[in-house]
């Protein structure tokens, strides 16, 4: 191939058609010291670029061994960690087909991911991910053999058939010194248009679809992603989010091209602790983790009382009307700029200690950021860029750092096409888009046009200057009795601004009026309610056995309810949420309202929680404003 490219601080090389070759090229190339690093027995391991090269070629070797092919398909199921990423290049190496799973995929969908997929092989992280999953795993004849990356098979694992990954390790190790040249004999052997991956949508409604992506399809969106953003080889970043995803996977594979150090977090319990260790300075995260880290601050600055809460107040004030003025382009005046550079000594220079001090920017993804939480981030240094894409198209939209207009999700990346239909749907062409759903040629041509635009199903809007906005998935965009429609997510963008709301769901079609399912952050409800001395029996009571009861509270619904009114005061008159209703149980995975990537199943909440939704709108007189 012809075409050379670049890499941020790099010399110019061949541009790389498959993952194995653009990987492995670049941790030669940069030879890190610190390539991939997990904490254990509370110390960080840094795993050097030379040693990850070592264990992709045995493991690929071990699987070649154990009769994998090209083409083949081989499941993959854990928790970030370094294995995670070294094991799904050995199995691109060889050609085969790595088929992620979520380590918080239902059960059934464990077992019918394997099928569907006709998984040959299956990596496992340990023993507790195994017992979460074993029911699915079992009954599936077509699986060979299971491999289990920590040391000890459990108990219950299949007879004759599981094997660590240290074991698969040797074996490969002992063939690569044996046949030096195998390994590249099988890398050598995959083309660009290969398949590199099938992962399963979680899908809000019906059985997951799997996505097919190809090696080229990665590959582009890498070198496209690498000539937009600023992302150097002396960066450091911290991995949490699970590699499961599209986002959290291509980025990665950003990241090794530019000879970036990955940590990597298996839990978002260990964020906290580990942004301190590290101290990242580029790092992807989802729109909930700053909704958190914004409502934790608030709650901190305003409980201090007396002068420091004036002073946070001031200080987040004049914040977002520095952040709002230098968005929209506007004059900022000389006062303005001294308050601002006041609050960022005093106030803002903490926000960025608590993120470990020297990040650049994050990335972030998966769903809408209110302007405001934007707006308090950007006043306090803390650059958040809002990203878009889909696992059928990975990723195709991002802010720049030097042009990050909020509320949108940025211009598309080069040799990215994204185009409005006459409907306002976004549409997607390029080298990124899959080839399509795995034996569902029918599904397929329904999401593409004749000339081959993908349909993204996301609603949207262009502004002047090419930014695109999301307003809502066109499938969830529902229709009030007036004939006006609403776009629930946007209005829980809205209200998730509030520390007292942990969850919420916009609901409404066919009324006047929407309304708001709320799951309340507890501690900060009874807090609140405490402070307005609302006299609320058993406030003080911290156990989730009070939970029933404060849900059904008329002083916690009315706290909640002004809090909620307030927040969308600004939104058009029919947008407006006057009323909610409180859910005593935290909307998950488990229960069945949210997909493995926390989307809200919103025909399963319309079932499971109807007779509310009508009591809600019966109430008052049957009125509905």
């Amino acid at each position: 191939m012809t075409m050379t490219l670049t890499t941020n601080d790099a010399p110019s090389a061949p541009l790389p058609e498959t993952l194995p070759e653009l990987c492995l090229t670049a941790f030669r190339t940069h030879a890190k010291a610190d390539a991939v690093n997990q904490k254990r027995g509370g110390e960080w391991q840094h795993i050097p670029a030379e040693t990850v090269v070592c264990r992709v070629r045995a493991i690929a070797l071990g699987l070649a061994a154990l009769g994998v092919r090209k083409g083949d398909r081989v499941a993959l199921l854990s928790e970030n960690r370094p294995e995670w990423s070294i094991v799904d290049l050995a199995i691109l190496s060889l050609g085969a087909v790595n088929v992620p799973i979520y380590t918080t995929q239902a059960v059934e969908q464990v077992r019918y991911i394997l099928e569907d997929s006709n998984a040959r092989v299956l990596f496992v992280s340990n023993k507790r991910i195994y017992r979460h999953a074993r029911a699915g795993i079992e009954p599936v004849e077509q699986l060979e053999q299971i491999v289990f990356f920590d040391g000890e098979l459990p108990e219950d694992a299949r007879a004759g058939d599981s094997m660590t990954l240290e074991a698969l390790e040797q074996t490969g190790a002992g063939i690569d010194r044996r046949e030096p040249e195998a390994f590249e004999q099988h890398v050598s052997a995959i083309h660009a248009d290969d398949l590199a991956t099938i992962i399963y949508t979680s899908g809000t409604t019906g059985e997951p679809k799997g996505v097919m992506l190809t090696h080229r399809n990665f590959v582009s969106n890498v070198y496209a992603i690498t000539s937009a953003l600023p992302v150097r080889p002396t960066d450091v970043a911290l991995s949490v989010l699970p590699l499961s995803h599209i986002f959290e996977r291509t980025v990665y594979y950003v990241f090794c091209w530019n000879g970036v150090s990955v940590y990597y977090a298996a839990s978002i319990d260990q964020l906290g602790e580990f942004l301190h260790e590290v101290r990242p300075t580029i790092m992807t995260a989802v729109p909930r983790l700053f909704e958190k880290v914004y409502n934790r601050i608030v709650k901190k600055g305003t409980a201090a009382g007396g002068w420091r809460k004036l002073l946070f107040e001031w200080a987040l004030e004049t914040g977002k009307l520095y952040a709002g003025l230098c968005d929209r382009r506007e004059r900022v005046p000389p006062l303005l700029e001294l308050q601002q550079d006041i609050a960022s000594r005093l106030v803002f220079s903490k926000w960025r200690a608590g993120v470990g001090g020297r990040i650049r920017f994050f990335i972030s993804g998966g769903a809408p950021l209110s302007p405001v939480l934007s707006y308090a981030f950007n006043a306090a240094g803390i650059r958040i860029l809002q990203g878009y894409g889909m696992t059928e198209t990975c990723i195709t939209a991002a802010n720049r750092p030097d042009d990050n207009q909020v509320g949108s999700v940025g211009l598309p990346f080069p040799g990215v096409e994204m185009k409005l239909d006459a409907e306002g749907e976004i549409l997607v062409r390029g080298p990124n888009v899959m080839r399509g759903y795995y034996n569902r040629p029918e599904e397929t041509a329904a999401v593409f046009t004749p000339d081959r635009w993908f349909m993204t199903g996301d609603v949207g809007r262009v502004d002047k200057f090419g930014h695109f906005f999301i307003t809502d998935r066109k499938k969830e965009l529902f229709k009030l009795s007036n004939g006006k429609y609403v776009a629930p997510q946007l209005i829980e963008s809205f209200i998730k601004q509030s520390e007292l709301v942990n969850q919420v769901v916009v609901v409404g079609a066919g009324r006047k009026q929407p309304i708001a399912l709320v799951v309340p952050d507890w501690e900060a409800l009874r807090d609140s309610l405490a402070g307005k001395a609302a006299g609320v029996a058993n406030v003080n009571q911290r156990g989730p056995s009070d939970h029933v009861a404060l849900s059904r509270d008329p002083a916690a619904v009315r706290l909640v309810q002004r809090e909620v009114a307030q927040l969308t005061a600004s939104l058009h008159d029919y947008e407006r949420v006057r009323r909610v209703a409180l859910l005593p149980d935290e909307l998950t995975i488990d229960g069945g309202e949210l997909t493995p990537t926390l989307k809200v199943k919103r025909r399963v909440i319309d079932e499971k929680y109807g007779r509310l939704i009508e009591e809600l709108y019966e109430g008052a007189g049957g009125k509905e404003d």
